[in-house]
């Protein structure tokens, strides 16, 4: 075949293929523009390269198309550039704190300590919560640091079980 047939059998290939193979090679990326049409350019060059595939008639043509690219498509998908490239056409906004196992702790915590006895609860809110020391929660609920230390222990171990009713685990 020369190149001037070559050219034209070419050009009517496109002509009647290219709108087909660019719909299915969008459907074959996802929608990605950029590598349908990747795909269907190395496929119109493989075509081009495989002279038999433009004399063949209008059916198996279009059959051999899609089946080059769909294999293009495979062979991309499959590649390791493609799992590491990310296409954007912003760049990734900053991750934000996210506080919200944090606001759900603290309101399963505060759920389990309505839950104990007020004596209990004064001691941990005062220890624990407000920082206050063995000495100053005694002082300030009027009961010896024994008392306090005693308290603060059953207490801690009575919430652990609350907790653990709700399902929160270490």
């Amino acid at each position: 075949m020369t190149g001037g047939a070559e050219d034209q059998l070419m050009r009517a290939l496109h002509a009647d293929h290219a709108a087909a193979l660019w719909s299915y090679a969008l459907r074959l990326t996802g929608g990605d523009r950029a590598r349908a049409e990747d795909v269907v350019q190395e496929t119109l060059l493989r075509a081009w390269k495989h002279p038999r595939v433009l004399d063949q008639t209008q059916g198996s043509a279009r059959a051999w198309l899609f089946t080059v690219a769909r294999r293009i498509a495979i062979d991309d998908w499959r590649s390791a550039a493609h799992r590491s490239e990310v296409t954007t056409d912003s760049p990734p906004e900053r991750a934000a704190p996210d506080d919200t196992d944090r606001a759900l702790q603290g309101w399963l915590v505060a759920e389990a300590l309505r839950e104990l006895s007020v004596a209990h609860r004064e001691v941990l809110l005062l220890c624990y919560f407000q920082g206050f020391s063995v000495a100053d929660a005694a002082e300030r609920l009027g009961i010896s640091p024994g008392t306090v230390k005693s308290r603060t222990h059953y207490g801690l171990r009575a919430l652990k079980l609350a907790l653990e009713e709700k399902g929160v685990t270490r």
